[in-house]
C-alpha cells in the first residue's frame, strides 16, 4: 500500500491560474509561468464543435474560415460564456500539467474584487470542471501586490492598481489584506475599441483587432507625441467601397483617444484615493501607487499617473505577470493561503451554476 507521504510525491502541480479577460496565465509550483496564451475560443458555428483555443485561435482571428467564430469566452474578467470558458480552461490546465499527469491538483485563482456569488460559482464550477481536485480563489488586487513585492507581514498600507484587458482593480493592502479596493470592468481593450471606432467614423476604414493591438502597442503613448505628425499605414476594408483600403493615421490623431481612456482609469484611482482613513493616506502619500496587468505597459502611463494623482507611481516588474506570481507564492504558506482565499467552500461546492450559456 502506498502511504500518504508517497501520494503527495505524486500530486506535483499545485497551479497558479490567472483567468483575464484577454489572456489566461498559468504558473506551477516549482516551474514558473508555464502558460499564457490569448483566452480564446475557435469554434464552428454549424456543428458549435471547438475547432482550437489561445494561441492557435487567436491566429485565426480576423481571418476565420467559413462558418468558424472566434470568440473570448470572458468579459470583463467574469465567465460570459459557460461552456466555451470550461473547455478552454480544461485545454490550459491539461496543457500546463506536468507529462500529461491527470492526478487531481489544486489551483488558486484570481477573480475580480465586484464579483458576485453567481459569477464566482461559474468560475469554481469551470476549474471543477477542468479536473481540479481543490480550488482556492484569490481577490485579484490582493494577488498583485504580492506578486508586485508588496510583504504580508508590511502593516503599512500599500496602493495597487491593476489594469487588464477588461477590468481595472484598485486595491489598498495592509498587512496582508484588502483594506480597501474598488473594482471597474474597464481596462486597455477599451483603447483597442476606441481606436476602431475613430477610424471606421472618421476615417472611413474598418480594421480589425490585430490591427488595434499594434497601433495601441507600438504607436500610442498616453504624453503628447513630440512629433505630432509622425504617421503610419493602416490597411483594411473601405467603408464606402466594400474593398480592401489603407490610410496614413498620425501619433497627434491617436494621441487624444489613448489619452481619454488613460484619464478615465486615472480619475477613478484618484477617487478612489479619496475614500481612504487618515493612516493608510499617510501610508500611500508617502508610498505612491504600484501600476501591475498589460495595461502598465502602455507607454507613459506612470508618467501620466503621477501628474494627474500627484504621488509617486511605478510599474512592477513584469506587470503582466504581477498578479500569477502574487497566487504563486501563497503555495508557500498555506496558513496565509486559507487566510486570504475567498472560498466559501460550503456555499460553492454544493452550488450548482445557475446558468449556461
Amino acid at each position: 500500500m502506498l502511504k500518504i507521504s508517497s501520494l503527495k510525491k505524486l500530486v506535483t502541480d499545485s497551479m497558479a491560474i490567472d483567468l483575464g479577460t484577454a489572456s489566461t496565465i498559468i504558473a506551477v509550483k516549482g516551474r514558473g509561468v508555464v502558460l499564457d496564451e490569448p483566452s480564446l475560443v475557435a469554434y464552428n458555428e454549424m456543428t458549435e464543435e471547438v475547432v482550437a483555443f489561445g494561441l492557435e485561435a487567436a491566429d485565426m482571428a480576423g481571418r476565420e474560415g467559413r462558418d468558424v467564430i472566434v470568440k473570448a469566452p470572458l468579459i470583463g474578467g467574469v465567465v460570459a460564456d459557460f461552456e466555451r470558458t470550461k473547455k478552454m480552461l480544461a485545454h490550459f490546465v491539461k496543457k500546463a500539467k506536468t507529462g500529461g499527469s491527470n492526478i487531481a491538483i489544486q489551483a488558486i485563482m484570481s477573480m475580480v474584487s465586484d464579483v458576485t456569488h453567481v459569477e464566482q460559482r461559474a468560475l469554481q464550477h469551470a476549474a471543477d470542471e477542468a479536473g481540479i481536485g481543490k480550488i482556492f480563489m484569490m481577490e485579484e488586487g490582493l494577488a498583485a501586490a504580492f506578486g508586485a513585492g508588496v510583504s504580508a507581514s508590511d502593516k503599512r498600507a500599500t496602493a495597487v492598481v491593476d489594469i487588464g484587458a477588461g477590468t481595472t482593480n484598485i486595491a489598498i493592502i495592509a498587512k496582508g489584506s484588502i483594506v480597501h479596493s474598488t473594482s471597474e470592468r474597464y481596462g486597455s481593450n477599451a483603447i483597442n475599441e476606441s481606436l476602431a471606432t475613430h477610424l471606421r467614423r472618421h476615417r472611413g476604414i474598418q480594421v480589425g483587432d490585430e490591427t488595434t493591438e499594434l497601433l495601441k502597442t507600438n504607436f500610442s503613448s498616453t504624453f503628447l507625441p513630440e512629433d505630432i505628425g509622425k504617421s503610419i499605414q493602416v490597411r483594411g476594408r473601405d467603408v464606402q467601397t466594400g474593398g480592401p483600403g489603407a490610410v496614413d493615421i498620425t501619433a497627434g490623431e491617436v494621441y487624444p483617444i489613448v489619452e481619454g481612456i488613460v484619464r478615465r482609469i486615472a480619475l477613478r484611482v484618484k477617487d478612489t484615493l479619496t475614500e481612504l482613513r487618515p493612516e493608510v493616506a499617510a501610508d500611500i502619500y508617502d508610498r505612491g501607487v504600484i501600476l501591475t496587468g498589460g495595461g502598465a505597459l502602455l507607454e507613459g502611463i506612470d508618467q501620466y499617473m503621477r501628474a494627474f494623482i500627484n504621488l509617486p507611481v511605478s510599474v512592477a516588474d513584469e506587470p503582466r505577470y504581477a498578479t500569477v506570481h502574487g497566487l504563486e507564492k501563497m503555495f508557500e504558506d498555506q496558513k496565509l493561503l486559507e487566510r486570504v482565499s475567498s472560498n466559501e467552500l460550503d456555499v460553492l461546492q454544493n452550488a450548482e451554476v445557475p446558468f449556461e450559456v
